[in-house]
């Protein structure tokens, strides 16, 4: 299936009715909200429900969970992130998204809306109004508000069916000792049946309550369950039952928990995604929770189905549900701790981004990639919170990631945190002055030269340092040259190289590309091909993945001009392979065109045509096609041109669509592996 579904970990149970029902709301509807109170299995509804759409969803079925973001100006950019439409022009999110959408037929799964009911029905509107093939399906604790939404109110299960199977599978998946077999005498049967009656059915509170028989056994817990609910019982508010029901089910977990995991369990509350015990050790531990005893707790607290274990992005990490996590913060609040608990965890991702920032160069580049994408949520968190209490600190955080931002996707989203950071003032120094290059480097990936420039000149007047000079002089060469004037681009990056060490930093590596660019650009081939294999032989002696697979495109771009085709299409697929690796939509994007220009050269038309199909697609995610600069356009002309010349208009044409047609992971897999034949 295309799209991002996320694994089941867990059986599903019952819902049949609900199923057929949502299916047949999602046929005629083009906007499904699934309603109901936390708890109560709506993103299992959802997630079940869309797995069954790809027949009629061409384009994919996407899912967006919404659950760790806290600012509705990010939601259009987070819809973006989950479809892998990385926009790099200066459009606005939600533009960049309907101009995408505006030709697919596809399934868009939000989920978790009702702390962003207002921005999820704006967007949504927005999208539907312009793409004519897109249905939504949300999950929300309550309703949109849109007047083309369709809700459909999902309730518990029933005590006396589904609810008993899912407790009993539930129990069987917590506690190794049990069996189905084991619920099969009268008394057990009887006790199983009140706990889910007493419980009103409710997923997520009886896989609470089926997490305590690793202790007690099924007598013990009906037992238990009927005398504690009336005194944990929350009074403080009038309540729909459903609602008194799992949060009195959540106090009880709260109250069979030891005092250490109590505590531990608030702490936490604070992540806005996953974390692991690293993370977890680092935020939570202080006073009576030593860090040693971190682990053990929170072992405790995924044993009672509090905290789950899960695998993301090939890391192991534990996350807490919505309403898990919301019960959390609330103790946290009474304890007092919110604020220092906030400051420790932005202090933690500040650290990560500057420990990242320092190794980016290195053999783990993509292993940093990884932890930060994994990590996204909270880094939003944490200079959220940075900027609110401590705008120096943003501001630094915020420069550290400049690679993150520039290199893996993220401009718009870096461009705001950084103009935000800047316009509280800080003092004039090196702070700043790394602060405003880094927004020069999302100004000018965006497309926006004048800016680019503007800040380009700043940092260049200020830099005091070597490679402050470095990545001043790529900033202002590059916003010189990508409107076409080569000669001046090199006036400004020669000498800042000539003046720097050997030593390959993030600023003599960008610098020493755009003059190799510059250098193709007024056709001394020979000259960028000896410079581009320097820079390729550096990043690989350091297992530098992104600036060595620029060096790899320079290599492929001088074969090209010197009458080797197959030579370039080798060396370009070598840099596609180190851009699939970093999820880099723009280098992909240039890199196809390269390479169909490559295999149109060597006598391959309809080949070519494809992978410009292809890669018009990847265009489409980046924005702006080839970001407007002369060169790249002329490369893609040129290709278009030859193809044509090989093959013909007609085979030309039919090619092309069947590129645009593969899909972005799998057109880039033929590309890679040259196997055409499939993609036809």
């Amino acid at each position: 299936m295309l799209g991002n579904l996320p694994a089941e970990t867990t059986s599903f149970v019952g819902r049949s009715v609900e199923l057929a029902t949502l299916d047949g709301l999602l046929r005629n509807h083009r906007l499904v909200t699934v309603t109901g109170p936390g708890g109560v299995g709506k993103s299992r509804l959802a997630l079940r429900g869309a797995r069954g759409r790809d027949a009629f969803c061409p384009d994919g079925v996407w899912w967006v969970e919404l659950s760790p973001l806290c600012d509705p100006e990010l939601l259009a950019a987070t819809v973006a992130d989950h479809l892998g439409v990385t926009d790099q022009t200066t459009r606005t999110a939600a533009e960049a998204l309907c101009g995408w959408l505006g030709d697919k037929r596809l399934l868009l799964v939000l989920d978790t809306c009702e702390h962003l009911v207002s921005a999820c029905g704006h967007l949504i509107g927005e999208l539907l109004q312009t793409s004519p093939g897109l249905t939504v399906l949300a999950t929300s604790r309550q309703s949109l508000g849109r007047p083309e939404e369709r809700v459909f109110s999902l309730g518990p299960l029933p005590p006396e069916g589904a609810a008993l199977t899912l407790f009993k599978q539930r129990a069987v998946d917590a506690v190794p000792h049990l069996t189905l077999k084991s619920f099969e005498t009268p008394a057990r049967a009887d006790a199983a049946a009140a706990v889910c009656r007493r419980l009103d059915g409710i997923p997520l509170a009886l896989e609470l309550a089926g997490a305590r028989l690793r202790l007690w056994s099924v007598e013990q817990l009906a037992e238990r369950l009927d005398s504690r609910f009336e005194v944990l019982a929350d009074t403080r508010a009038a309540r729909l039952p459903r609602h008194q029901t799992m949060r009195t089910t959540i106090g009880w977990s709260h109250e069979l928990c030891a005092p250490l995991e109590r505590l531990l369990w608030a702490r936490l509350s604070v992540f806005a995604g996953a974390f692991d015990l690293e993370a977890a050790q680092e935020v939570a531990a202080g006073g009576p929770l030593a860090p040693e005893a971190v682990g053990p707790a929170l072992t405790g607290l995924v044993a009672k189905s509090v905290v789950r274990a899960r695998t993301h992005r090939g890391r192991a990490g534990y996350r807490m549900l919505d309403t898990i996590r919301e019960y959390g913060r609330q103790w946290l609040g009474e304890l007092g701790e919110e604020a220092a608990v906030a400051r420790r965890h932005a202090e933690r991702c500040r650290r990560l981004a500057r420990a990242a920032e320092a190794e980016w160069m290195g053999p783990d580049q993509v292993d940093w990639y990884e932890r930060l994408a994994a990590g996204h949520a909270d880094l939003r968190t944490a200079l959220d919170h940075l900027l609110a209490t401590d705008p120096e600190a943003a501001l630094d955080m915020a420069s550290s990631l400049w690679f993150f931002w520039f290199c893996c996707g993220h401009l718009r989203e870096g461009r705001g945190f950084l103009e935000r950071a800047l316009a509280l003032d800080p003092a004039p120094g090196p702070r700043r002055d790394r602060a405003e290059w880094a927004l020069g480097m999302t100004a000018f990936l965006q497309g926006d030269m004048e800016t680019a420039l503007g800040h380009g000149r700043r940092c260049a007047a200020s830099a005091a340092d070597p490679e402050s000079r470095l990545r001043a002089a790529y900033l202002l060469g590059g916003a010189i040259l990508m409107p076409g004037d080569a000669e001046g681009a090199l006036d400004v990056c020669t000498p800042a190289i000539d003046a720097a060490d050997d030593d390959l930093s993030p600023g003599l590596a960008l610098c020493a590309l755009a003059r190799i660019y510059a250098l193709t650009n007024l056709g001394r081939y020979r000259e960028a091909a000896a410079e581009a294999t320097w820079l390729r032989d550096q990043c690989a002696s350091r297992g530098e993945r992104w600036m060595r697979a620029y060096a790899d495109y320079m290599l492929a771009v001088t074969a090209l001009a010197l009458g080797r085709a197959t030579e370039a299409a080798e060396h370009v697929r070598a840099m596609l392979t180190g851009k699939q690796l970093l999820h880099d939509s723009f280098g992909i994007a240039i890199g196809l065109d390269l390479l169909a220009c490559a295999l149109a050269a060597r006598g391959d038309g309809e080949e070519g045509a494809l992978v410009l199909g292809i890669g018009q697609e990847y265009w489409r995610t980046v924005g702006k096609a080839q970001m407007g600069a002369p060169r790249l356009t002329a490369v893609r002309e040129e290709c278009e041109r030859r193809a044509r010349a090989a093959v013909g208009d007609q085979a030309y044409d039919s090619a092309f669509r069947r590129g645009a047609r593969a899909g972005l992971d799998q057109g880039l897999s033929y590309a890679l592996k040259g196997d055409f034949a499939q993609g036809s």
